[in-house]
């Protein structure tokens, strides 16, 4: 196994900042470039993706939701994953013998944007359901318009509970709405706890430092960590949650160590490069795990240099577990279409929603969406990310997918002999593909 080239040597406190800055600086220019290549050379185009139509003209169409479906992973994801879906189902048949089109939607990650497309795809592509969206604060803007339209919308991505407490508070008028996946916000953080009761004793983690950046995507996983922490032995020896423009976090990490935590545990997305980067760079005698979302992409490694080697995250993707018997299925199909081995996470929940959908229609033999609502608050479904089964309509949750312990995953960046990053799952034990590294600084 290849370990980082560097001397070890025990530098005066400026020069280890100094060094420190250096690496961080190499790292975020590694990842910056990185990043710009892995978009270039696509060629998809995304506007709408029109199935064959039958003999006598009759289709459903899909209306999919994604930010930048040319170049964002996410929305790449997204976009890519249900046409697999689409092409897959039109091979069987369509749904109840209709040919299946997609029509693409860009949301640009913007709200405003969002509702423009979201109407564009309900009013003049004629969407039977809409799937998709990615990020919580798009998800939020649309809610009242798939509330006024009527029409299906089945989540990908996007983890907020707040639409979920609007369907409970006013069912009649937001029961359109269902989440496919992930798990919403309060139970990322039930996952959060389920992993540390099983696996910080065997890491050896007494303590940790609680972290978040503050944005409202991650309140939830928070607050259930808080309200379940008595679960679990494990002392915080300090929590923060930290502004949205933090770029350097070297004095987090130095009072997470004067504080005596064995690992930090963050939640992050927007600022995570930043907080992986200046752990790897300043070696702290630190553990490193958490949501971390961009380490969810299987290029991250080379993007960052390395930089998240040893870097423990959550994952609703099954990175190399056949969790369930589709996820091969859809892993292959995925393959062949795409030459990738699979998308990240938002791709595996875009696929089902479109599979659960035909499911769902082909139960009630029929794409209204007023009559599939029942049908898909009963469902039971074999998904490629998990079982999916919804919280019912008295939940706290009501239409969110069912939290069930083990579909959610948590993985390590390590590295193999050829010096390639491997994304390996380490919990739960029926899932995982190899055991937990500690990193080589601390040796």
């Amino acid at each position: 196994m290849t370990d980082f080239d560097r001397e070890r040597t025990t530098p005066t406190a400026a020069g280890k900042q100094s060094q420190h800055s250096l690496r961080r600086r190499q790292l975020l220019a590694t990842a910056a470039g990185t990043a710009a290549l892995s978009t270039a050379g696509c060629t998809d185009t995304y506007e709408t993706i029109v199935g064959s139509e039958t003999e006598d003209g009759e289709t459903v169409t899909i209306g999919v939701l994604a930010p930048e479906p040319e170049s964002d992973f996410n929305g790449r994801a997204i976009a890519r994953s249900a046409r697999v879906a689409r092409d897959l189902l039109n091979e069987t048949g369509g749904i109840n013998g209709r040919t299946v089109e997609l029509a693409v939607g860009n949301t640009s990650g913007s709200p405003l944007e969002a509702r423009r497309e979201y109407q564009r795809l309900v009013l003049e592509e004629d969407a039977a359901v809409t799937i998709g969206v990615s990020t919580s604060e798009v998800l939020e803007a649309i809610i009242d318009d798939i509330a006024e339209q009527e029409t299906l919308h089945i989540t990908a991505g996007a983890a907020t509970s707040s639409v979920s407490e609007l369907v409970r508070e006013d069912y009649e008028q937001y029961k359109y709405h269902f989440r496919a996946g992930p798990v919403n916000d309060y139970d990322l953080g039930q996952a959060q706890i389920d992993f540390l009761g099983d696996m910080a004793p065997d890491l050896g983690w007494d303590s940790i430092a609680l972290l978040a950046e503050d944005y409202e995507w991650n309140r939830g996983a928070w607050e259930t960590f808080h309200d379940e922490q008595s679960a679990i032995d494990l002392e915080i020896a300090m929590e923060e949650r930290y502004p949205p423009a933090t770029d350097d976090f070297s004095g987090i990490y130095e009072t997470a160590e004067a504080e005596g935590a064995d690992a930090v545990f963050i939640s992050t997305a927007h600022t995570g490069t930043d907080a992986v980067v200046d752990w790897t760079a300043q070696e702290p005698e630190l553990e490193f795990g958490g949501i971390h979302v961009p380490m969810q992409l299987p290029t991250y490694y080379d993007a960052v240099g390395g930089a998240c080697r040893f870097a423990v995250g959550q994952s609703s993707a099954p990175l190399g577990a056949e969790v369930t018997a589709e996820t091969p299925t859809f892993e292959d199909a995925y393959q062949d279409a795409y030459g990738e081995s699979s998308p990240v996470y938002t791709g595996y929940f875009a696929y089902d929603a479109v599979a659960l959908f035909a499911e769902a229609a082909a139960q009630a033999e029929t794409v209204d969406s007023a009559d599939l609502v029942p049908v898909l608050e009963d469902i039971e479904f074999t998904g490629s990310a998990g079982q999916i089964e919804f919280y019912g309509r008295d939940h706290e949750f009501p239409h969110d997918l069912a939290y069930n312990r083990g579909d959610t995953l948590y993985f390590q960046w390590q590295e193999d002999d050829a010096g390639n990053g491997t994304q390996e799952v380490i919990w739960p034990d029926e899932h995982a593909t190899t055991e937990y590294v500690e990193p080589d600084w601390l040796y």
